[in-house]
């Protein structure tokens, strides 16, 4: 990965992973309308590639397709934001539902049914079933989302030697945070979100595992995201 003079050939590693950015983009693609066009996605993604490498440093060694994975997906994310292709009473839909959740979870002690949030949402729950389908996209998780911290996580991770201790406690706690939330989630739900971000299987692939349609894993998965960002807001 050196050119002949001893520096590193970042034209190389751009070739090397840009068929990871294309796996990345489809792999988002299940979470995103139709409207929405794969060419652009990846377009943002070597955009997010080109940065990690520019950014890469020796000290990280194997790390690098990690960091890469992030840049990528974080391009992707940003461009998906500042289109704005959400439309704000989707927003708005998904937000109710969150709100939703909160309350049911205090009053309850316990994640509520989805038969519970239709009914504290007025809704007979088709209806609420179909607002968990079409809220497709904006259960793209941004970590800025839930604080008012404009450092990149990404660069304070990086190796370096004026490690901030402060820091590295707040997002270990929102770690353990997320981590207690996702073992929290309905067992389905949660087995969806394994199947999804682990084995990064898409919704088609996750709907035939577990026997049922696509569309419900998008309701499925939609809802446990909502759960997730209702308990990481409320932290």
């Amino acid at each position: 990965m050196y050119t002949a003079s001893g520096n590193l050939d970042r034209d190389q590693l751009i070739m090397q992973y840009a068929p990871l950015v294309k796996r990345i983009a489809y792999h988002l693609m299940a979470r995103l309308p139709a409207s929405v066009q794969v060419e652009d996605i990846i377009q943002n993604g070597m955009l997010g590639l080109i940065d990690a490498v520019g950014r890469y440093e020796e000290g990280l060694g194997a790390q690098f397709e990690t960091y890469a994975v992030q840049r990528i997906r974080g391009a992707m994310l940003d461009g998906l934001r500042e289109n704005d292709w959400l439309p704000r009473s989707m927003r708005r839909d998904m937000r109710r539902i969150e709100t939703a959740i909160s309350q049911l979870e205090q009053r309850y002690g316990r994640q509520p049914t989805e038969g519970e949030l239709a009914k504290s949402l007025d809704m007979v729950l088709g209806d609420y079933q179909k607002m968990l389908q079409d809220s497709r996209g904006y259960q793209l998780i941004h970590l800025e989302d839930f604080g008012g911290d404009d450092d990149d996580y990404l660069d304070r991770h990086l190796p370096s030697s004026d490690a901030d201790p402060l820091a590295a406690l707040l997002d270990k706690n929102m770690r353990d945070v997320l981590i207690r939330a996702i073992q929290e989630l309905p067992d389905r739900e949660k087995t969806v979100m394994g199947l999804y971000y682990e084995e990064e299987l898409n919704l088609r692939e996750i709907g035939e595992i577990l026997g049922v349609s696509e569309s419900r894993i998008c309701q499925l998965h939609s809802q446990a995201v909502a759960r997730l960002r209702a308990r990481l807001v409320k932290k």
